[in-house]
């Protein structure tokens, strides 16, 4: 593989974009019910400042770009952004991480301006227990988005499915099920004890217990994601379509295979997603300089990519939140 790699020779060839630090739900893990302090419009990165940074980017090596938030569909004319990115020399995959509640409405149009795919995040399928879960949420929104999706050929779609012990862990096997009769892509994901939540340990349900308890379905066969090089580990349960991922970031951390480095909304490039670390870009960006200073910042990210990250199941992190990084 070209392109760059870091100080542990590890190969960074994926951009995360934080494009927006609002969101249009209030998820109990990610944000409290008032919301938080939001960026000034002024202090959050323009379309034309954002091409800017991934072509410097994709000038280095990096094809792959994820949107992110936030919410990123809050954001107006978001398919936009994705026509200027899908023309960029040497990005040959544009992906999205959305709540799906306002995609049915724009998932063609994004398709369309050259998105590849989409993560939607869904960690209920009782209509009751999302609206809990998300406070603000309707479950019929992100159902319906989740098919226009499809129907827009933004394959595969990814379900991420955040699991949280005595919350939503009686639902796994419901999510699973889904992967055999209807073709879906769940992916399991740890829950990460961050942003000062006291209850985060008892939250906590590592991936060798989902496993175990799928286990209740049948087999599960490891096999390849169909796109994307992302965390995850992947397997089928007999007779399914879709795969079951478990993404680990606390029980089997996967710091040694990462391959990302990530653009806050307000133009900070951060190495580790649970690190404070940040680069200004902002500053770079907006001075006029040009492609070759905004080279040598992302370069100087990328060097200073720790080995690893220190999160455990009883430790809570004291950072920015995931809507202003990109989670």
């Amino acid at each position: 593989m070209t392109g760059i790699f870091d100080s542990f020779q590890r190969p960074i060839n994926y951009l995360r974009v934080s494009v927006t630090d609002r969101c249009n739900l209030r998820c109990i893990y990610c944000m409290p019910l008032e919301g938080i302090p939001l960026m000034a419009h002024a202090d959050i990165l323009s379309y034309e400042e954002i091409r800017d940074a991934v072509d410097a980017a994709a000038g280095l090596g990096i094809n792959k770009v994820r949107l992110t938030g936030g919410e990123p569909l809050v954001r107006s004319d978001l398919s936009k952004l994705v026509q200027m990115l899908a023309t960029i020399k040497g990005i040959d995959d544009i992906s999205l991480t959305t709540n799906g509640t306002l995609l049915a409405g724009c998932a063609a149009a994004l398709k369309s301006a050259g998105l590849d795919r989409v993560n939607i995040s869904l960690d209920s399928l009782r209509p009751d227990r999302f609206r809990s879960i998300t406070r603000l949420g309707n479950l019929t929104d992100t159902l319906a988005g989740i098919e226009a999706a499809k129907e827009a050929g933004l394959q595969p779609v990814k379900i991420n499915t955040v699991v949280m012990a005595g919350i939503n862990d009686d639902e796994i096997t419901d999510f699973a099920r889904k992967t055999i009769y209807e073709g879906w892509h769940v992916r399991f994901i740890e829950y990460m004890p961050v942003n000062g939540n006291n209850s985060a340990a008892s939250l906590f349900l590592p991936a060798s217990e989902i496993r175990r308890r799928l286990e209740t379905l049948g087999e599960l066969s490891p096999c390849r994601s169909s796109s994307g090089n992302g965390p995850a580990r992947y397997f089928r349960l007999s007779g399914g379509e879709g795969t079951i991922g478990f993404i680990t970031p606390v029980s089997e951390h996967f710091c040694s295979r990462c391959n990302r480095i990530r653009l806050s909304a307000d133009g900070g490039l951060r190495p580790c997603l649970l690190d404070d670390e940040e680069i200004d870009l902002k500053r770079v960006l907006r001075s006029g300089k040009g492609a070759a200073q905004i080279k040598e910042l992302i370069k100087e990210a990328i060097a200073r990519k720790p080995q690893r990250h220190h999160l455990s199941a009883d430790c809570v992190l004291q950072s920015r939140p995931f809507s202003q990084v990109g989670g």
